[in-house]
């Protein structure tokens, strides 16, 4: 999608909502990336630290799925167009104001 047709969705500015990723749910599959062009998700192999932080049951998922989740890295490009939310198969991202 060109930064032209997202605009078109996305009716508010940046910063009004912000992608909230849930790690119980999201298996890095990249959907939100593919629809939104303002690289405000990153896929990547979490550290271990990240990896301790969740719950063990959740950890056997991540690991299943090569250790990869979608991260929130670049907040200040966010959009509260919806589009990561309606993309992503798992339903692991919601958007929350601010």
């Amino acid at each position: 999608m060109t930064d032209g047709a997202v605009a078109d969705v996305c009716r508010q500015p940046a910063g009004v909502a912000r992608p909230v990723v849930d790690g119980d749910r999201c298996e890095g599959k990249a959907d939100c990336l593919n629809v939104f062009p303002f690289d405000v998700f990153e896929i990547r192999k979490l550290t271990p630290e990240e990896n301790r932080a969740l719950p063990w049951m959740v950890r056997f998922k991540v690991a299943a799925h090569g250790g990869r989740q979608a991260l929130v890295v670049r907040p200040d490009q966010r959009h509260a167009c919806g589009l990561c939310v309606a993309a992503c198969p798992e339903k692991a991202i919601r958007l929350a104001r601010g």
